[in-house]
């Protein structure tokens, strides 16, 4: 018979899922609790879904010194939110700067919207969250038209840090194994924020 996948029981709603769908959480040898997003950190873990609503319970239930068998210093609800998002931007971003290494990015509005127009090799358009309405529109509709997943994430200041170079509003990744993985880690961090899928409409994504 095949192995069934660990699953564990989320801290906040309760509900059991694979382990590898939930945000594990470990102490740190001073007994603060640490968001874990990569799952690598050494320790007995906790768990919750990857929705800020699901930590939020568990914090004030103070479920978390119940899990440890402890007394646990938990930092306040909206601050470990505000630390685990940061963590998964920064996963993000990490994705987009290996990509863009292997020579899989290409950037600025006008390049990728040739690209678009042309058809074919794009597997994935980011927006910038400060990106004017006006070229985030003409993006999206051609992005839309050619089937090719638009999101926001990020802004200008970061995506041009990322690839070495200026300010950039749009950033395209060329199909590849980059995409998936790229936009596995968006999702996590959209349905962290909304318990839902990422829009590429939300300006906060």
């Amino acid at each position: 018979m095949p192995r069934t996948a660990p699953q564990r029981t989320c801290l906040g709603c309760r509900e059991t899922r694979d382990k590898g769908e939930l945000l594990r959480f470990v102490l740190s040898p001073e007994g603060i609790l640490v968001p874990d997003v990569m799952a690598k950190l050494p320790g007995r873990g906790a768990y919750t879904c990857f929705r800020r609503s699901c930590v939020t319970k568990a914090v004030e239930r103070r479920q978390f010194s119940r899990a440890f068998k402890s007394e646990v210093a938990v930092p306040p609800a909206g601050e470990i939110a505000t630390q685990i998002a940061s963590l998964l931007r920064e996963r993000v971003a990490s994705y987009l700067a290996l990509a863009n290494k292997a020579g899989k990015i290409i950037s600025g509005s006008d390049m990728v919207m040739e690209r678009l127009r042309r058809g074919g090799g794009l597997g994935l358009v980011l927006l910038a969250s400060d990106i004017s309405g006006d070229i985030g529109e003409k993006v999206s509709y051609l992005a839309e038209r050619g089937g090719v997943p638009c999101l926001r994430m990020l802004d200008k200041d970061r995506f041009g840090e990322l690839l070495g170079k200026g300010l950039r509003s749009v950033v395209a990744v060329i199909e590849s194994g980059f995409v998936q993985s790229i936009l596995n880690e968006v999702k996590r961090y959209g349905n962290f924020l909304d318990g839902g899928a990422v829009d590429e409409q939300d300006p906060r994504i």
